[in-house]
């Protein structure tokens, strides 16, 4: 500068040739040519500006020109500024002032910078105040860090609460275009898929006539779903995807914009600063800065818009994260309100924190009983139950757990649940629970029924083994063989009143298997209720005259009729007048009655017995279900008759009930059945006239039990026939083949050939083609009895064989034969 000012024209400045400068002016000037500082001073009345080396970085392009220039045109752009404090200085008074910002355009833009600087008088030759010295260095650097750490303060303070990553955009955006006093912010995003830039939201500054600018704080929809970097330029986008920012200060001169000049003016950018986001070794997103005018962008503005990238960014990825934790809460929430499980959350200070609807509903409570209480206060019944010791172990070892709990409500219903408790990474527990008391009660159901089984079984060993004792005692008396007649006698009809016992216990046995598994078929005709009643009492009426009980009949009109099986319906009333008989003391009165009412027929039977409690009488249809038994009471039989009659009621249509006053007070059963309108009832079939004794019957009994085969072959040699025994099929065919008998009685589970195989060889042979083939067998179901018949049995006869039945079957095989031989040839 030293020798700058030597070789400047002064002759064209009103300081003349320097030779003639005062004295004060050229020790002035050597002093700030001596120093180091920064300086600059004005003298004269133009304030014609003279400064040393190290003011020469302040003026920038204003450097070649400067020297010799008045103040007021070099320093232009701040002159209005500066001159309260010039007038100062040259009033004689010093002036000091810190960091002063002022807008200066010292590389041909505008320009934002900070001064501290001291304006001191100098004093000229005559005394008098000539011109200023000034000692001044640029703090644009300090303050544009300590403005900086600042605004990124504010940025952050700013963001952190907000949980829309759209939000944040707009936030930072506007904050940063306020800072730089930006015409447009705008943060974009790469969308993998197309290779394109989104910028769905950004800030912008608006013009307003007679206003000054003003922030937008709001977001500002963007005019097309996305662009290509490359529509601003291949040096733009090239420097961006290498992680470099693009610092544009005229893009009118700029040559990187060169021939997309287009694009820069539709989108009026006349200044452009943009700093790219690489992440994952990729662009991933950018900020760019831009303004209508030309502008000069520092090292300064080029760091904040990189840190506010960078915060901007990540607060977006951690808004995003944070809406996808929202939703998945959401989601979650959403599962555990609409599963059919109670779910709730503790704390590792037993504090509950979430139930969900259902656990509400569950727990019979409203949510403030629950939520921020203590479990134990809110639940207090679970202290010491079993959810209580679970939910305590698996907070102290961090295992999971589970429990069933029974809690009585104060309505006095009761509730089942069963708990599941889970640790939680906070050190609390998550409890799923769920109501089963349903579960709870069949299950309760099952074991009264498995109870009510063993009670059957025992039940069945005691009735089976009732009638074999004096069959047993009357088979030994007759096997002594020292009895008369009468004795003789006596035993035989013990014996035939047990079997017949035992042969009602195995039928009970076996009709209730049937209704059971709906293999019942009814023989459905118009019966009347009159004989069906007149029936059932003739089977019961031995064991009530045996009890010397009163009964009392009322029989309906003779015009009542039912649709319905004759036999089933008089097995049910007769279970039913069977029950009362067994449960009313002797000597006491039986009521049995049938009224026609409307389209019913209503029959009921009343006792004066044991009565029954309320729980008896709601489950005495149920299976195996009888009153107490002891053993000076025990009345005997299995518990089937009741359920019997009810399933063999409900096939016909019907209903069947029970009442009792309570124990010791009698019971009262009643049925209803369907009556038929305006039907006659089918003639009773005139009984059959005794077949006339004549001749007597060839009888060929096969069965491989020898006992049964040997008792009935002197059963029916007793009865006059002609009898041949045989324990084996292949004996039993040559025996047949020269015996040609004229029934046979065949076992069908026999040994090598079953008896369907036999007697489809009998028929199959011409000597035994005729013979009357009957089936004698222990299985006494419906298909046994189809298979019998389709295998060429003519009738079938279920163990132990009821000799009336056979006996007339036997008699009409005689009487037939009889007709034959009276033929005239």
């Amino acid at each position: 500068m030293r020798s700058r000012i030597r070789r400047h024209d002064w002759n064209q400045t009103p300081l003349g040739p320097p030779e003639r400068w005062p004295a004060s002016l050229r020790t002035a000037c050597d002093m700030m040519l001596h120093s180091a500082f920064p300086m600059f001073l004005a003298w004269g009345p133009d304030l014609v500006f003279l400064y040393n080396d190290a003011y020469v970085p302040l003026l920038g392009q204003k450097h070649g020109r400067a020297l010799g220039q008045r103040f007021c045109d070099l320093w232009a752009e701040v002159w209005a500024e500066m001159v309260p404090l010039i007038d100062r200085a040259l009033s004689g008074k010093p002036v000091y002032y810190e960091d002063m910002p002022m807008t200066v355009n010292r590389r041909g833009y505008p320009e934002r910078a900070n001064f501290t600087f001291s304006h001191a008088p100098l004093i000229g030759d005559d005394g008098q105040v000539a011109g200023l010295f000034c000692t001044v260095m640029e703090t644009t650097r300090r303050v544009a860090a300590e403005r900086r750490a600042a605004f990124e303060l504010t940025v952050s303070d700013a963001l952190r609460p907000l949980s829309s990553h759209e939000d944040v955009v707009a936030t930072a955006c506007a904050l940063l275009g306020g800072e730089l006093h930006a015409g447009r912010v705008v943060y974009a995003e790469l969308d993998p898929a197309s290779g394109r830039f989104a910028a769905p939201h950004w800030w912008t500054r608006e013009e307003r006539a007679g206003l000054q600018p003003h922030l937008q704080t709001q977001s500002q929809k963007a005019p097309h779903p996305g662009f290509d970097l490359d529509a601003f330029g291949p040096a733009v986008a090239a420097a961006l995807r290498a992680g470099d920012a693009v610092r544009i200060h005229d893009t009118a001169h700029d040559v990187r914009t060169i021939g997309y000049r287009s694009a820069y003016v539709a989108e009026r950018i006349g200044a452009l600063l943009v700093v790219p986001l690489v992440k994952a070794n990729g662009l991933t997103a950018f900020l760019g800065i831009d303004c209508p005018q030309p502008r000069f962008w520092s090292e300064d503005d080029i760091q904040l818009a990189r840190d506010v990238s960078e915060r901007t960014w990540s607060a977006v990825e951690t808004a995003r994260a944070q809406a996808e934790l929202r939703a998945e809460r959401d989601r979650s929430r959403d599962i555990f309100d609409t599963i059919a499980e109670g779910f709730a959350v503790f704390d590792a200070d037993w504090t509950v924190l979430e139930m969900n609807a259902e656990g509400l509903r569950i727990c019979r409570m409203e949510a403030p009983d629950v939520l921020g209480r203590n479990h134990w206060d809110a639940f207090p019944h679970t202290v010491d139950a079993e959810p209580g010791p679970m939910y305590r172990e698996a907070m102290r070892t961090r295992v999971a757990g589970a429990a069933e709990h029974s809690h009585v409500f104060p309505d006095g219903s009761r509730l089942w649940t069963e708990v599941r408790a889970y640790p939680m990474q906070d050190g609390g527990l998550a409890a799923f629970f769920r109501d089963i008391t349903d579960r709870k009660l069949a299950e309760e159901k099952l074991m009264e029924a498995d109870r009510r089984k063993d009670e059957f079984l025992a039940m069945l060993a005691h009735e089976l083994r009732n009638p074999l004792a004096p069959i047993s005692a009357a088979a030994e008396l007759l096997r002594i063989g020292r009895m008369d007649e009468a004795r003789v006698r006596q035993s035989s009809n013990i014996i035939g009143r047990q079997v017949r016992h035992m042969t009602r216990l195995v039928d009970d046995l076996l009709d209730v298997s049937r209704v059971t598994r709906g293999l019942i078929t009814l023989e459905r005709a118009q019966v009347p209720a009159r004989v069906v009643i007149q029936e059932a009492v003739e089977q019961v009426r031995p064991m009530i005259d045996a009890r010397r009980q009163k009964l009392a009949l009322h029989l309906p009109p003779a015009w009542a009729i039912v649709e319905g099986d004759k036999a089933r319906l008089v097995q049910v009333v007769a279970n039913i007048l069977n029950n009362a008989t067994k449960y009313t003391p002797e000597g006491r009165a039986i009521d049995l009655g049938a009224q026609a009412f409307g389209d019913s027929l209503v029959i009921s039977v009343r006792d004066e017995g044991i009565g029954m409690d309320r729980e008896l009488s709601a489950r005495v249809f149920d299976l195996f279900t009888q009153a107490e038994r002891s053993s000076d009471r025990s009345q005997g039989g299995l518990g089937l008759g009741l359920a019997l009659a009810s399933n063999l009621v409900e096939l016909h249509g019907g209903t069947v009930g029970c009442s009792s006053p309570g124990p010791g007070m009698g019971s009262t059963f009643e049925i209803k059945l369907p009556l038929l309108q305006g039907a006659v009832p089918a003639a009773l079939p005139a009984p059959e006239a005794a077949p006339e004794q004549a001749g007597r019957v060839r009888v060929l009994v096969v069965d491989d039990n020898v006992d049964a085969a040997e008792t009935l072959g002197l059963l029916l040699e007793a009865h006059g026939h002609e009898v041949a025994v045989e324990h084996d099929s292949l004996r039993a065919l040559e025996r047949a083949r020269g015996m040609a008998p004229d029934v046979c009685l065949l076992d069908i589970g026999l040994p090598d050939i079953d008896g369907r195989e036999l007697a489809r060889r009998l028929r199959a042979r011409p000597e035994t083609a005729g013979a009357v083939l009957v089936a004698v067998t222990g299985y006494g179901q419906q298909q046994d009895r189809i298979d019998a018949l389709a295998a060429g049995f003519q009738h079938h006869l279920v163990k132990p064989v009821d000799m009336e039945a056979l006996a007339r079957l036997l008699d009409g095989v005689r009487a037939a034969g009889a007709a034959t031989r009276t033929e005239p040839a």
